[in-house]
Order: structure tokens, then C-alpha cells, then sequence
């Protein structure tokens, strides 16, 4: 069979120059087809695995279509969507390399840069926008970009897309886009969500797959590491011995959590090796650094999460290392296609912990090879053992020790645990112990010693024909008890109170009236009401009380002063 070359697609002269000019002479698998079908003007659905150059196909087809037409203000003549910032910077490079020779403008809409120069590129009006989803509605309900002019629409990495949660923001632009456009679709796998959402928004696309969906590329060497500890400590000195015995040029070393990126980049530092992170959490700015220092050989290893698993086309990238495995099967698929891509030859490593023992069952699916192991394999104890532990805590966690393979179906992180327990166990009995002064045992405490109080015992207060009262009804009995010793110790405090200021003219009136309020006409005191919600009234709602007027207090002492005089002259008459 006679091989295609880029000469054969129909690709106009200035297009063809620029791919003259960057070395490339035989198009891949799906360029060869996708790109003759997208230059017509169809809907195309591209289904590749990855590395195998989706990105040029659909670059190559749209350049030859921009070269007729001039852009308007704010409003794009094509919009490309990726998921991920450096998926679209990728994108945006292409763009700049088989453009070099057409005057394209070009925006760039991702997250971590200023939105102002973005939009005053897009009020000098674009014929290519590339963006992430989030971004481009940002800068649409402020206003600043109009999409009813957009005459192609490219959506790459479609099933990242729904991992990532963006299919609702794409549901969104679809419908502001006009219904007369080529929609250009590639994705690695089709989910079921895709399908919908191909059914949707595609008009009778041309179906263009050629490899089966999430496949690994047979250039790629793969090798499993067995780790009996799960440590991470552990895992990180198997990973330097396998660093310093593989002929490598530069890595990439896969991690599930952003945390864990940033302590194996300090830690491989540490060690001596050359080393830099990527992940979610860095800047914008310092994630596109760290990526042209990796790209330039200036950094060997690069430690990252997920982000750096999907469309990174870093050339002549030699190995691929999973310190963790991910925990789905498409994502080991995307990370090892991060080297033996365009036909290079590639080698990939991963680390197996005996929790993530049940997870390969699932990537043997997926990529139709047999695991081959390095080293020493896990034994049927090790997997009986990962299975029970999958079963008691749903697959177990990080940062445990792993099961010796000594015979022994506990692990000794169990055992550790257990230990541990014990002892935490042990010294809180011992701190009771050393707190009471001799053994701890069950304390009854006798109602008629609670706070020294002469209370009643329990049986008064049980319920008639019963033999032995209910806790509620002890707790009842107790807290009457303590009302009515609370109440007697208020009466005596108030009748103190009023004999002291009984004493001084100037508060006669004052002290009259409390005394009246606690005393009743008969010389009884009066009980004051138990503790409860009118207590805790705010003082601005209280009812005001009504204090005595200087008016009326003269009044009153004038007033006792006459019925003394008045007593007085009796008393002398008497006499």
C-alpha cells in the first residue's frame, strides 16, 4: 500500500510550505483522513488514542479555510475549546507554527492572565480564539465577545471535558453559536455522555476512528513495581533506584493528589536529581515556565498530577512513571501516551501498592496486555489480603504498611494499629487511676449528699405504686430540690439586704419598695419564680420599673417626719 503524504490532502500552498518547513512529509493515521473530510466542510468526529496528532488535524484544515475573509470586532471567526490551560497554550503554538505564513490573529482565553489584554486583543478582532470554557463565558456575560459570527467550531479532548465537569459550559456555547457552522469533534474514548452530546449539536458528522478507543500505543514499553510498603516514604526510594538504573533522557512522574507533587519534587531535589512540579495549584505563569524548562531539557523529571496527563505534546519524552496508580483506567491510558508518541519508542513504569492490586484488572482490560512485573511479584497472601482490605474499608488508604509476605494474613500496619489503640487505652485507664488515687470504680453518689443540701431521699418523689423511681423522675426530684434551696437562699439574701438599707434615710423609699415586692401582706415572703426564659430578656425589653421622683421623696420624708412629730407629741401627751 502506497503511504499518503501531507501532498496528497489538498492543502493549499502556503499551508503546505509551513509543513515543508517543520520536517513533516507522512501525515498519521487519523490526519490522513480526518483532514481531507474537514476541509470540505463537514461535521467530523475524531476517535484516536492519544499522541497519535489529532491537534494537526484539525490546525492544518482550518488554516486553509481562514485564508479568505477578515475578522470583525469581538466577534471570532472560529473558536477552538480545550480543557485544560496548557492543552490551549499547545494549541495556540500550532496555530503559530503552521500559520507562519498567513496573518492570523490569534487570541489566547485561559484562566491566570489578565483579562484586559485579552480583551483588547479581542477588540482588535480574531480569526482564531482558542479557550477554556470557563474563561470564554466569563468574557462573554461581561460583554466582550459575541460568538454568532464563529464558522467553525473545534471541541478537543471531548472526554476530558466531561471528567473535568465542563459538558453543561459547552452545552451553553453550543447554543449561542448559529446553527450554520462545521463542528470538528475529537475525543480518545465516547462515553455515553459524548454521544449525547455528538447527537445534539453535530449534523450527520463523519466518523473517523482509527485505533480502538482508549488503547495504548504498541511503542510504549510497560513495567509494574511491586511495593510491599505502602509508605510513600517507601515508594519514593523504589522510584530512585528505578530512576538510577533505567537509560533515561527525561520523565514524567505521575501523582493522584496535588500534595503529593510538591514532597516528591522536594524530595527527588533532595536526592540530587534535577527536578521540577506541575499542578493545579501553581500559577499560570509557573506552570508555562516549568513546561518550556521540561520541553528545553533544562528539567530531566517533572513530578504532576492529571493536569500534564492529557494532550501535552512534550517531544522525545523517554519514560513515564506512576507513583501512584490513577484510579481510573482512561487516565493510565493518557498518562503513558505522554511518551512513545509519533512512533518513538517509550517505556513506562509503575508503582503498585497492595491496595492498588484490584486496579489492574481493569487497566489489563483496557489495554489488552498481561501485566509484566519487575522484580518480585505479589503472592496469592499479598492479593487475598488486598482483596479482604478492599472489602473492609472500600479499598484502603494511604500512607499504611502494607502486609509482609511472612505467611501471616494481618498486616502489620493492622497489628501497629491495634498496638496502638491499646496503648492510647491503657494510658487513659492509667491517667483515672493516677487522677481518683485508687482504683477507678463506679461512684453512687446518695441524693442526701449532693451539695450538702438536707434533701428528701428518692422515694418521696417516685410515683405512687412504684418501687423504684426512673432516672427522669430523679432528675425531676433533684432539680425541685435545688429550686427550693435556691429559693430559700434568695429570700434570706433579700431580707438581709433590706435590714442593711434599712439603716440610711436616703434609700428608705427604695428599700421599702423591694421589701414590699419579696414580702406579702401577710409578712410571707413571697417565692421568687425559678430561673427561666424571661431571664434571659434583653434589658431594653424589660418593662421599665418605676423609680421614686426627688419631688416624691421629699414628699415622703416630710411626710414620715410629720408621723414621727406626730408620735412625738402622743407619746408627750401620754406622759
Amino acid at each position: 500500500m502506497q503511504s499518503t503524504t501531507f501532498a496528497d490532502l489538498g492543502l493549499s500552498s502556503k499551508v503546505q510550505s509551513a509543513i515543508d518547513d517543520a520536517g513533516y512529509t507522512i501525515p498519521t493515521p487519523i490526519q490522513a483522513e480526518a483532514i481531507p473530510v474537514a476541509l470540505t466542510g463537514r461535521d467530523v468526529l475524531g476517535i484516536a488514542q492519544t499522541g497519535t496528532g489529532k491537534t494537526a488535524s484539525f490546525t492544518l484544515p482550518m488554516i486553509s479555510r481562514l485564508e479568505t475573509g477578515r475578522a470583525r470586532a469581538r466577534m471570532p471567526r472560529s473558536l477552538i475549546l480545550a480543557p485544560t490551560r496548557e492543552l490551549a497554550a499547545q494549541v495556540a503554538q500550532s496555530f503559530e507554527k503552521y500559520g507562519v505564513n498567513h496573518k492570523l490573529n490569534l487570541a489566547l482565553l485561559i484562566g491566570g492572565v489578565s483579562m484586559d489584554e485579552q480583551s483588547k486583543k479581542l477588540d482588535r478582532g480574531v480569526d482564531v480564539l482558542i479557550a477554556t470554557p470557563g474563561r470564554l463565558i466569563d468574557h462573554f456575560q461581561r460583554g466582550r465577545v459575541m460568538l454568532m459570527g464563529v464558522e467553525i467550531l473545534v471541541i478537543d479532548e471531548a472526554d476530558r471535558m466531561l471528567d473535568m465537569g465542563f459538558i453543561p459550559d459547552i452545552e451553553k456555547i453550543c447554543k449561542l453559536l448559529p446553527p450554520k457552522r462545521q463542528t470538528l469533534f475529537f475525543s480518545a474514548t465516547m462515553p455515553p455522555e459524548i454521544t449525547r452530546l455528538v447527537d445534539q449539536f453535530m449534523k450527520t458528522p463523519e466518523r473517523i476512528e482509527v485505533a480502538k478507543p482508549a488503547t495504548t500505543a504498541k511503542t510504549i514499553t510497560q513495567r509494574f513495581k511491586f511495593c510491599p510498603e505502602s509508605d510513600d516514604w517507601a515508594k519514593r526510594e523504589i522510584l530512585r533506584e528505578i530512576i538510577r538504573d533505567a537509560d533515561l533522557k527525561n520523565a514524567i512522574i505521575f501523582c493522584n493528589r496535588k500534595r503529593d507533587v510538591a514532597i516528591l519534587e522536594k524530595s527527588l531535589t533532595k536526592h540530587g536529581f534535577n527536578a521540577g512540579c506541575l499542578h493545579g495549584d501553581m500559577d499560570q505563569r509557573s506552570r508555562m515556565e516549568t513546561l518550556d524548562k521540561f520541553r528545553s531539557g533544562e528539567i530531566l523529571l517533572l513530578a504532576a498530577s492529571d493536569v500534564a496527563a492529557r494532550g501535552l505534546d512534550i517531544p522525545d519524552v523517554s519514560h513515564v512513571f506512576n507513583f501512584d496508580l490513577p484510579k481510573q483506567s482512561e487516565d493510565y491510558v493518557h498518562r503513558i501516551g505522554r511518551t512513545g508518541r509519533a512512533g518513538k519508542e517509550g517505556a513506562a513504569f509503575s508503582l503498585v501498592t497492595i491496595e492498588e492490586l484490584g486496579r489492574l484488572g481493569d487497566i489489563e482490560k483496557i489495554t489488552g496486555d498481561a501485566v509484566e512485573w519487575v522484580g518480585d511479584e505479589p503472592t496469592d497472601e499479598d492479593r487475598e489480603a488486598a482483596t479482604s482490605r478492599k472489602r473492609r474499608r472500600g479499598g484502603g488508604g494511604r500512607g499504611r504498611s502494607a502486609s509482609t509476605r511472612s505467611g501471616s494474613s494481618s498486616s502489620g500496619g493492622d497489628a501497629r494499629r491495634d498496638r496502638e489503640s491499646g496503648d492510647r487505652e491503657t494510658r487513659s485507664r492509667g491517667g483515672e487511676r493516677r487522677r481518683s488515687g485508687r482504683r477507678s470504680e463506679p461512684k453512687v453518689v446518695q441524693p442526701e449528699t449532693v451539695a450538702g443540701a438536707d434533701l428528701a431521699p428518692v422515694s418521696d418523689v417516685a410515683q405512687p405504686g412504684s418501687e423504684q423511681p426512673t432516672m427522669k423522675a430523679e432528675s425531676q426530684a433533684r432539680g425541685g430540690r435545688s429550686n427550693r434551696q435556691g429559693n430559700g437562699d434568695r429570700k434570706q439574701s433579700a431580707r438581709n439586704n433590706s435590714a442593711d438599707k434599712e439603716t440610711n434615710r436616703n434609700t428608705r423609699g427604695r428599700s421599702s419598695s423591694r421589701k414590699r415586692a419579696e414580702v406579702g401582706e401577710n409578712g410571707e415572703a413571697i417565692r421568687a419564680p425559678a430561673a427561666g426564659f424571661a431571664d434571659n430578656i434583653p434589658a431594653f425589653l424589660r418593662r421599665p420599673v418605676k423609680r421614686p421622683s426627688s419631688k416624691s421623696t421629699a414628699k415622703s420624708e416630710s411626710a414620715d417626719a410629720s408621723t414621727d412629730a406626730s408620735k412625738q407629741d402622743a407619746e408627750v401627751t401620754a406622759d
